[in-house]
């Protein structure tokens, strides 16, 4: 059986497993918010570790904080950073709407590890305290806040533009391999005029430069800090000289390029950013989409489908059908991106939950507005690597469709007028001729006049 010690709180006497270096607060969240199972990732952990890091460090140098308490807490929390303290995370992301329980689920493993580093025992208050030591100049009120921007903006450089910049180079390759490839366009799922492979793959290029676009603009915003303001924006028993300087501190561990709220009312108060960033993400999540069901329509068949272009064959498709091959990337990342659209239904509601001076839905956005960036940059490592790699044209069925098509019609148009375009169109669709064929049958245009205007 596990051994438990007892600790005080506010509230009274509460156990805590002996071997958890978190205390009787965190205990009490725990125990009071068993509502999903899920927590908030380790990114969000580690950016409110390296929060705590700078602060105290911070506070040192503002001679707030003893020199041994303050690089016991530093040694803490690169204990945090390493991983090495990530199950010690245990609250519930359905919790206090400010993050309150998990920034004293942080304060309280710090405050632990730096005492047994101290004095060779975990657990406790003393000599360095969590509330007073640990979270010296923050509130939950900001700190939770800044943390939610920093792990996102550190993800969106780490993970998302990276997988962009992939995808993108490979579906600019593919529109320059692909260029003059001829095929038939399509608008209402009809026959259109002709047009090239390359095209239609340049279109999807141009999808994600726009949403590259649309990140970075959003960027300058989202490195604007809360931490600060503390309890309600006021910044009330911080040093004026806190925010800035942990924020370099944080520039220096992070390479970003983060800055101080403009405004600590508004940064605590609402969640705009973060609603905007996913509005951004659904957008990307709605490009990956008709990508991905352009790829799996044109790839359709083999032979009763479109079968203009070719998809990496990668596993079985069907449990009873033999040698069929299905659509698995595209589908994966279809289903991936509808996850980043109802997250972000989600978050647009947690935007709404900023009453007076503080959002108290907090935890919601963090959890999803991360998870849809990690949805989002896994979707485009895929489709990159796994799909778009393997792509080739099969240019025999791209040019039989072209001659099959009857909107090939609409190049006569200059030389037959409208009407009679649409006669010629009717009376090949009737016969099941192809245009070249009724066009020359009926004498119409010399040969060299046709080619032409078909071509």
């Amino acid at each position: 059986m596990a051994n438990y010690r007892e600790e005080n709180d506010s509230m009274g006497v509460v156990r805590v497993p002996e071997a958890a270096y978190f205390g009787a607060q965190t205990q009490r969240a725990a125990e009071n918010f068993p509502i999903s199972g899920l927590r908030l990732p380790h990114g969000f952990i580690h950016a409110l570790a390296m929060i705590k890091r700078a602060a105290a460090r911070t506070n040192a140098r503002l001679e707030l904080l003893p020199k041994d308490v303050a690089d016991a807490i530093v040694q803490a929390a690169d204990d945090v950073l390493d991983g090495r303290m990530d199950d010690q995370f245990v609250v519930d992301v359905f919790q206090t709407g400010s993050g309150t329980s998990t920034n004293m689920n942080m304060n309280e493993v710090l405050s632990s590890r730096a005492n047994e580093i101290l004095t060779g025992r975990k657990g406790g208050k003393s000599p360095v305290h969590p509330n007073d030591h640990v979270n010296l100049g923050q509130s939950s009120n900001d700190v939770i806040p800044t943390a939610i921007h920093v792990t996102a903006l550190v993800k969106l450089h780490g993970r998302l533009h990276p997988a962009l910049e992939g995808i993108q180079a490979a579906l600019e390759e593919k529109a320059e391999a692909f260029g003059e490839v001829r095929k038939i366009g399509r608008t209402h799922l009809q026959d259109a005029v002709p047009m090239t492979l390359g095209d239609e793959f340049s279109g999807y290029a141009r999808q994600i430069v726009l949403v590259r676009e649309r990140l970075g603009d959003t960027e300058k915003r989202l490195a604007e800090l809360a931490l600060g303001g503390t309890a309600v924006g006021s910044g009330l028993n911080t040093h004026p000289e806190f925010a800035a300087r942990v924020i370099t501190e944080l520039n220096r561990m992070t390479g970003l390029a983060f800055r101080e709220a403009a405004n600590h009312f508004q940064a605590q108060a609402s969640q705009d950013t973060a609603v905007e960033l996913s509005g951004v993400l659904k957008t990307m999540a709605v490009a990956l989409i008709k990508m991905a069901n352009d790829l799996r329509w044109l790839a359709s068949g083999p032979r009763c489908g479109l079968g203009e272009i070719n998809l990496p064959s990668l596993q079985p498709g069907s449990s009873i059908m033999p040698g069929k091959v299905n659509p698995v990337i595209p589908e994966a990342v279809i289903q991936a991106a509808a996850q980043v659209m109802g997250n972000d239904v989600a978050i647009g509601v947690g935007g709404q939950g900023g009453y007076f001076e503080l959002n108290t839905m907090l935890p919601l956005i963090a959890y999803n507005l991360l998870q849809s960036i990690d949805l989002m940059a896994s979707g485009a490592e895929v489709l990159d690597r796994k799909c778009l790699a393997g792509v080739t044209a099969n240019r025999e069925r791209c040019a039989a469709n072209i001659e099959q098509s009857l909107a090939l019609v609409t190049g006569l148009v200059p030389h037959l007028g409208y009407d009679q375009a649409a006669a010629v169109a009717h009376e090949a669709y009737q016969s099941g001729r192809t245009i070249r064929e009724v066009v020359r049958d009926k004498g119409l245009l010399d040969g060299e006049t046709l080619d032409k205007a078909l071509r």
